[in-house]
């Protein structure tokens, strides 16, 4: 009953706020995986659990749902108050909330939330053009157009464009709609709604819920996303569970490291050394390492990809070299990248990212890191990580402890990478 009661108070105090003037500075939100978010608080749906929140990404207000129980606290008005307290976990059942659930609970909670759909949805537009072919066949006939395609239009008109989120995942619930009588195409509308939720607006369990529907593999992509689901909202063995097969997708090797499963993930890179995919498994096994802080090991892995010198054309190889050679620098530069080094000003840098050139500016004052943003991009998939990568950055004011979710990988350590050379420049 105490919690009951402090959640009543907590949802009084925010209706108070969101009525007054702004005048009392930005709000404060702390995320369950140890982030931070400043900005401006939009609206509480107390029977549904959650709220909208504000944040500035560069010049870009960026508004999202969060749960409650993927939020440890909100300040107001210099008041702090806690909404979902942080536990410790047992051993082996660690997770990056800090909240462990039976498997039991977390089915229960997937399906009481994955269920009902967020408040914001019925309130939104469908804001697709009119050409879409809302049939949506699995193999889209003719050319590139994402003008009629709806994979090609979430691909280049959705994903790049905050404003468009919500109005996408709205546009896949209704198509899912149409296609009730269809199983197949019925099971990719689940499938790319559960992306959409994990990858867009990191909805867990709305991820989760959409994803079991599809009933994913571990060997796709999305089937990692499940896997790295269910460790965020609490249960290492149900993750660990889906990831007990031998043919596991090579995203699941950067999920495995930081799930603090290094050996297997080593494992598991070792299956992909004599594939076509030898790349992208040399450069998570990196990834892993590094964030594990087997630096000297992580360094190996991306040379690898430098000696090796292959790739299946020009393009691809340069993009894998690049990424190679910049996290390796990236390591090197780690001591001159600590802030505490670093002289006060606003320094740029560059990275290679998933489809190409990443540019990031990182302002420094009195010791701290103020600000980093990214300028410049060509992504076309995971924009939560140009938020969330940055947010990491300022809220541990340093590079070395910051993760990315499954298949964003590439985005985040790219921005890790342009942080550190950016940092360095103004190392003392």
């Amino acid at each position: 009953m105490p919690n009951l009661k402090l959640k009543t108070i907590l949802t009084v105090l925010l209706l108070v706020c969101l009525s007054l003037p702004t005048a009392f500075g930005e709000d404060l939100v702390e995320l369950m995986n140890g982030s931070t978010l400043t900005g401006k608080m939009l609206e509480i749906r107390k029977d549904a659990r959650e709220f909208d929140f504000s944040s500035k990404f560069g010049q870009t207000a960026v508004t999202r749902t969060y749960s409650y129980a993927s939020v440890h606290a909100v300040t107001f008005n210099g008041k702090r108050f806690v909404l979902t307290p942080k536990q410790a976990t047992s051993e082996g059942e660690t997770s990056t909330g800090g909240i462990t659930r039976t498997p039991a609970e977390l089915r229960k909670y997937i399906e009481q939330v994955g269920s009902t759909p967020p408040d914001w949805l019925a309130s939104t537009d469908m804001n697709h053009p009119s050409s879409l072919d809302l049939d949506w066949p699995l193999k889209a006939p003719g050319k590139w157009d994402e003008s009629k395609n709806i994979g090609q239009y979430i691909w280049g008109r959705v994903n790049p464009n905050v404003s468009r989120w919500k109005p996408g995942i709205k546009l896949v619930h209704h198509v899912m709609e149409r296609h009730q009588r269809n199983p197949t195409l019925l099971k990719r509308d689940m499938e790319k709604l559960g992306e959409m939720y994990f990858t867009l607006l990191q909805d867990y369990p709305r991820a989760a819920y959409w994803l079991q529907k599809a009933k994913v593999s571990a060997t796709t992509p999305t089937g990692i996303h499940l896997a790295e689901c269910y460790w965020r909202l609490g249960s290492k063995p149900m993750a660990m569970e889906m990831l007990k097969g031998r043919s596991l997708h090579l995203n699941a090797i950067k999920l495995l490291g930081d799930m603090d499963e290094v050996d297997k993930a080593m494992a598991l890179t070792a299956s992909y050394a004599n594939t076509n995919a030898f790349n992208e498994a040399f450069l998570n096994a990196g990834d892993a390492l590094r964030g594990a802080g087997r630096l000297d090991e992580a360094i190996e892995y991306y040379q690898r990809v430098l000696d090796i010198n292959k790739a299946r054309n020009a393009e691809y190889l340069k993009r894998y070299q690049a990424r190679a050679a910049e996290s390796i620098e990236a390591i090197k530069l780690f001591d001159k990248a600590d802030v505490s080094r670093v002289a006060d000003g606003t320094y740029t840098a560059h990275s290679t990212g998933y489809n190409g050139q990443m540019n990031v500016e990182v302002t420094v004052a009195d010791q701290k890191i103020r600000d980093v943003r990214v300028t410049k991009h060509s992504e076309k998939q995971f924009y939560s990580a140009l938020t969330d990568t940055t947010t990491q950055i300022i809220d541990q004011q340093g590079i070395q402890d910051v993760d990315g979710t499954s298949g964003a990988t590439i985005t985040s350590q790219a921005i890790v990478s342009a942080t550190a050379r950016a940092l360095a420049k103004g190392a003392n």
